[in-house]
């Protein structure tokens, strides 16, 4: 791969996926056309951009990797006011990789939504949670409310709920869902013999 550009943007992001869920990965990364060395390298040089001195700032960099975004727009979140930018990526023709930018053009979020008039999963039990069926938005509505818990890295989400009387955790990457975890509720466990 020559240049960074939208292939090599995914590729990146699929390796960050792949430690949830490697064989969708790869058949991801597959259908790009790439190899693992590929991959790696994708992986490097968007490292490389992230920690370069001379780096410009996020939201350059994904103007630079990605192109002019489809859409901007202003959202409002709580008092605060940003810019939110979407771009295509071909292996989620259904998302959109957003951005979330402050005023001075720091990137407060970044992560796939689902595309405006695109239709999402119907979800209503843990059961339809597929990997890579929704976004945090959608499992956020679907199974309001819920309780956002601390990822295990910088681009993860998670997010506690109830569905069906059972307590749930949703694991997002990149603001895509990878797997749900359930637990039996430890209050409604028989008590153990004395």
């Amino acid at each position: 791969m020559t240049s960074f550009g939208p292939a090599a943007f995914q590729l990146v992001l699929l390796r960050r996926m792949a430690d949830f869920q490697p064989d969708l990965a790869d058949e991801a990364r597959r259908r790009l056309g790439a190899s693992l060395a590929d991959q790696r390298e994708a992986n490097k040089r968007w490292q490389a951009m992230v920690r370069s001195p001379r780096s410009r700032g996020a939201l350059t960099r994904y103007r630079s990797v990605l192109g002019p975004p489809e859409s901007t727009g202003h959202r409002a979140i709580g008092d605060l006011e940003c810019e939110a930018l979407q771009w295509p990526l071909p292996l989620w023709p259904d998302l959109r990789f957003e951005v979330l930018a402050a005023p001075d053009g720091a990137v407060w979020n970044e992560w796939l939504v689902r595309a405006p008039g695109a239709r999402g999963p119907v979800l209503d039990s843990p059961d339809d949670l597929l990997p890579w069926s929704a976004t945090v938005d959608e499992v956020a509505r679907a199974f309001a409310p819920v309780r956002p818990m601390e990822g295990t890295a910088p681009t993860r989400w998670r997010l506690a709920f109830t569905a069906r009387g059972r307590p749930c955790v949703a694991e997002f990457t990149y603001g895509l869902l990878q797997r749900v975890t359930t637990t039996q509720d430890v209050s409604a466990r028989p008590a153990s013999p004395a």
